[in-house]
């Protein structure tokens, strides 16, 4: 392996974890990217920003935006940032050393960066236990999931870690249940709950059980996320064009495909 000390580190520890928490790699990056979100947030609502600080603002959101209105409110925050042509390349930005590691310098990133607003003791915002690969993604890929506001508790995502997830996936029939709620309680014992500051990043495996629950921190969660993989590893359900694009696509690479043997 020519891998330098740090990336062996940062590999050895996604692949005991199933995932590595880091300080962002860009904070111009980040702060562009929460700056964005808050002014789209005033404007929407007419909210007076300077009675609010940004961290006091996302965090306590449910104050302003009922239940019945959040998922329009937050489909509107999605269309306009992902309109907006720097923020997938701000994104990549804030975790870019952490997948040329883990994942390689030939990338393929989502076309849409998805977002989850959670308020607490809400109900309508849960992500039951599952992976991504049950459902037809490729194993090859790797989640950013980023955060707006410090995510702790409840108000953070869980995930079962590699040996544990080896273990259910051999007992599955077994364990599994009639229902994603079945299948929680057999792995509950086993799950770790994260911790994400802002100003932090989690790369996880999206290939091992991972969710979320009632959200019974008296905050707000705000997070986003999207998947990265290597532009040549194999896709699943997911294609490259219609949910991947290429992104670090490197000249080599570019030129190869492009090559013909002579004609004869």
């Amino acid at each position: 392996m020519f891998l330098s000390e740090a990336e062996q580190e940062l590999s050895a520890a996604y692949l005991k974890q199933g995932y590595v928490i880091q300080p962002v790699a860009d904070v111009e990056a980040l702060t562009w990217i929460r700056t964005q979100i808050i002014n789209l947030i005033v404007a929407n609502l007419e909210i007076n920003s300077q009675q609010y600080p940004d961290e006091l603002l996302l965090n306590s959101i449910h104050e302003h935006v009922s239940v019945a209105q959040l998922n329009d409110f937050r489909l509107s925050i999605i269309r306009e940032m992902n309109t907006q042509p720097l923020f997938r390349l701000m994104y990549f930005r804030v975790a870019k050393p952490y997948l040329e590691t883990l994942v390689g310098n030939e990338l393929s990133m989502q076309l849409r960066v998805n977002f989850s607003i959670q308020y607490p003791g809400d109900n309508s915002s849960l992500l039951p236990v599952h992976a991504d690969t049950w459902s037809g993604d490729s194993p090859f890929e790797v989640v950013v999931w980023l955060p707006l506001v410090d995510c702790y508790g409840t108000k953070a995502m869980y995930i079962l870690p590699p040996p544990a997830s080896v273990s259910l996936n051999s007992e599955f029939k077994a364990r599994a249940g009639s229902s994603s709620e079945d299948l929680y309680h057999a792995i509950a014992l086993d799950i770790r709950w994260l911790s994400v500051k802002y100003g932090e990043v989690l790369l996880f495996n999206q290939g091992l059980p991972h969710g979320n629950r009632i959200n019974q921190e008296s905050e707000t969660r705000w997070s986003m996320n999207c998947r990265f993989k290597g532009v040549f590893t194999p896709y699943g359900d997911k294609k490259i064009g219609e949910f991947f694009e290429p992104i670090t696509l490197r000249a080599a690479s570019q030129a190869g495909m492009k090559y013909n043997l002579p004609q004869l």
